[in-house]
């Protein structure tokens, strides 16, 4: 089963990627696109170009996970528009952008809580 922690390393890669592409081209598109080791245990994930589907892409150190999920009646409300490649997500946001939400309207209470030592 794949677990998804918030101290996972969540990279979103904000020019679409050919759906066609398997396991083996999506972890060459990080390597020499991204510039990132697919093998580090960061999680990819990609949108088609219609924007109907997500792929996550990510390395456990025994193999890779590839799950794609397709939307089935809606495309994805929310993707980044910032320069670059990529951006970095939270465990919580990955959660909404799967259930195609908006994560940068979504409001979170804070994530840790600092220990009272007395």
């Amino acid at each position: 089963m794949l677990q998804i922690v918030p101290q996972m390393k969540i990279y979103l890669a904000h020019q679409y990627l050919d759906f066609r592409k398997g396991i083996d081209g999506i972890a060459a598109y990080c390597r020499t696109v991204l510039r990132q080791d697919p093998f580090s245990g960061a999680l990819f994930v990609f949108h088609n170009r219609r924007r109907t589907a997500i792929k996550l892409l990510v390395y456990d150190g025994q193999g890779y996970w590839l799950c794609h999920k397709r939307f089935s009646s809606e495309r994805l409300k929310w993707w980044p528009k910032k320069g670059g490649q990529l951006s970095q997500l939270g465990a919580r946001q990955l959660q909404i952008l799967l259930w195609n939400g908006d994560p940068s309207k979504a409001q979170f209470s804070e994530q840790w809580k600092p220990l009272q030592i007395s």
